[in-house]
């Protein structure tokens, strides 16, 4: 969906200040929201419904609020969604009714490869076969969904190169609205700034992004990568053996400023033999 969420690529937000010796929790609630964001995760929704439960909050509270302020609202929507508590129970913290969550939590094991690798995302069954290839020229489709996508606004309707083919993978539109995970090919591609953002960017920037198959469609557009720009630049023509040497022949006022100048060289060593003459004579005169 097109929200305030997706920021990249738009200006005026103003720089990123990062905090000095920034500490893992800023306050002991959000060690707490870790915690049940752990424990609902999978349990309550998939990680892509989380993203979307993020994404569908009021744009002046998704900017004025903290990170772990919009893992709690997405906590509280979700939970609400799946029936595990009432609307009226969550503005009350009164509880009126029992819920029982048939989906077992995530085990304490589990959590630290979650954090530091993620959840594993690939598949070997759906999709397998890719339908791009390495070096492809791809187009990502101009689409405009109203729920959850994983492909940005800024490169919509841009064309790029397929950097890398990743495998399949589970296909996030659809596993963040309960359609199933859906796997398909999943790549890596390479845009240029110019691209992007204009004939102002710097010519040799580019970017590299992870979108799925769904996202691409063919392009006949001539792009560069980062790879052939280096050999552009930098490989000199061959030589046609067939074709023989081309004497250059000087500009007529290179010619002419090297004739002057060797000119003057003949004259100086015409003084200097004259005057060693001279010298010679008077050294014999007075002998």
């Amino acid at each position: 969906m097109n929200g305030v969420h997706d920021m990249g690529g738009m200006t005026c937000f103003g720089p990123i200040v990062r905090e000095e010796n920034e500490p893992i929790f800023h306050a002991p609630w959000e060690r707490r929201m870790f915690a049940m964001g752990m424990l609902g995760l999978g349990g309550i929704g998939t990680l892509d419904e989380y993203r979307h439960a993020i994404e569908r909050m009021d744009p002046g509270h998704y900017l004025e609020s903290s990170y772990y302020e919009h893992w709690l609202t997405a906590l509280e929507t979700l939970s609400v969604e799946h029936g595990l508590f009432t609307a009226e129970e969550l503005a009350t913290g009164v509880t009126q009714t029992t819920t029982v969550n048939a989906e077992p939590p995530l085990p304490p094991e589990a959590i630290s490869d979650v954090v530091t690798k993620g959840a594993p995302c690939d598949r070997h069954e759906g999709r397998l076969k890719p339908r791009f290839h390495v070096g492809d020229v791809v187009s990502a489709k101009n689409l405009n969904p109203s729920g959850h996508t994983r492909l940005p606004r800024y490169v919509r309707g841009k064309q790029g190169v397929i950097h890398l083919v990743h495998g399949t993978f589970v296909y996030p539109d659809t596993n963040a609205h309960g359609g199933g995970e859906q796997p398909q090919p999943l790549y890596n591609v390479c845009f240029g700034a110019r691209e992007l953002w204009g004939p102002t960017s710097a010519r040799r920037d580019h970017l590299y992004i992870d979108l799925w198959e769904d996202y691409l469609e063919p392009s006949t557009a001539q792009v560069t990568t980062p790879k052939a720009a280096k050999v552009t630049t930098k490989s000199k023509p061959r030589a046609n053996k067939s074709q023989k040497p081309v004497r250059k022949v000087a500009p007529a006022k290179r010619s002419a400023k090297r004739q002057q100048a060797k000119s003057s060289i003949t004259m100086a060593k015409q003084t200097l033999k004259k005057s060693k003459s001279k010298v010679a004579k008077r050294k014999a005169a007075r002998s």
